[in-house]
């Protein structure tokens, strides 16, 4: 069974293949109010692509 998460978390690392789903998470997290952190990175392995874009929460001051 998997958990539902429902607090926002001020950081978290988006991770997945290089793809449009991929993409769309990050959209997404932006959307929700979450803003870039750092520049994205790749890897690979054996040909397969893996892609992790870091996201932040700012907390309201």
């Amino acid at each position: 069974m998997t958990a539902i998460v429902t607090e926002r978390l001020r950081y978290r690392l988006l991770t997945g293949a290089d793809d449009k789903a991929f993409c769309q998470r990050v959209s997404q997290a932006l959307d929700d109010g979450y803003e870039l952190y750092g520049s994205p990175a790749i890897c690979c392995d054996n040909g397969q692509k893996t892609v992790a874009q870091a996201v932040i929460l700012k907390s309201p001051k």
